[in-house]
């Protein structure tokens, strides 16, 4: 019953809600980035231009690797679009058709994108070597295991059980821009600090794990409200403070992605 929501379980359901919305919006928008900065190099045959963000992410000798990657971005963007469309809950209840053929091709496009980013991974390695092979490989693995235990669950039937994983999926999906997020405002914050060239540093060792982990505890936070149940007066109250101040992040890193990166992209793709 409604009535028996405690005020502090009340108070982390609607900072999750406004966290959420949050997420979907700065998702959505870096999709569309992804959409149109890499997708449209590899259609128009331009990867060179990869290399200016991303250095050594295209060599023009290795066919697969270029395929992974490119398959990896291309079907990135597509799950951060659709999976914002998924995780409204008015679209999925009012017009349940669409959120199936909609979730049908966000699974393919999880799938598809793990197994781009693990072959990548396989054939050239990462740019920092072995702590960034393992945490991005197991980064990958994990979106993979969500995406099967996402769809098997609905095809069950256990709709609760497949929200669950729907959220751990998400939660996973929006990695790769809150990795750019975070390093952006690390830069801005510390001056690199921990950062060297070739992603060797400590906080390059720790980003290789930490840009979807804390996505994992926050996913289940989100689960746990969702059934008003929370983890205690006092973590409640705790969680609610965390999620307020990653709103804040992520309002505050949104604007300026947006403004001096992902918008000219995206104003130039369109145009």
């Amino acid at each position: 019953m409604k009535g028996t929501i405690t005020t502090d379980v009340r108070i982390l359901r609607w900072s999750s809600y406004f966290l959420t919305a949050i997420v979907w919006a700065s998702a959505g928008l870096f999709g569309l980035y992804i959409l149109a900065f890499y997708a449209s190099a590899l259609y128009t045959g331009d990867m060179e231009k990869w290399n200016g963000v991303l250095p050594g992410l295209y060599t023009k000798e290795s066919t697969a690797s270029n395929a992974g990657v490119g398959i990896h971005f291309a079907t990135g963007g597509i799950i951060l679009i659709l999976g914002s469309i998924q995780m409204i809950d008015s679209i999925r209840l009012r017009f349940p058709a669409v959120h199936r053929w909609i979730g049908r091709i966000y699974i393919i496009a999880s799938l598809l994108t793990a197994v781009g980013g693990l072959v990548f991974i396989f054939i050239k390695g990462t740019i920092c070597g072995t702590v960034m092979d393992i945490g991005f490989g197991l980064y990958g693995v994990l979106m993979l295991i969500a995406a099967i235990e996402t769809y098997r669950h609905a095809r069950a039937g256990r709709l609760q059980t497949h929200e669950a994983w729907a959220i751990r999926l998400y939660a996973l999906a929006i990695g790769s821009f809150l990795y750019r997020m975070d390093y952006g405002f690390w830069m801005m914050l510390t001056g690199g600090v921990g950062h060297e060239e070739g992603f060797s540093g400590s906080f390059d060792m720790i980003m290789a794990f930490m840009f979807y982990l804390p996505n994992l505890l926050v996913a289940e936070i989100l689960i746990r409200t969702k059934g008003n149940r929370g983890f205690g007066k006092a973590f409640n109250s705790i969680f609610s403070i965390i999620l307020i101040i990653l709103m804040l992040f992520l309002l505050t890193g949104t604007y300026y992605f947006t403004k001096f990166y992902w918008g000219p992209a995206i104003i130039e793709w369109v145009q």
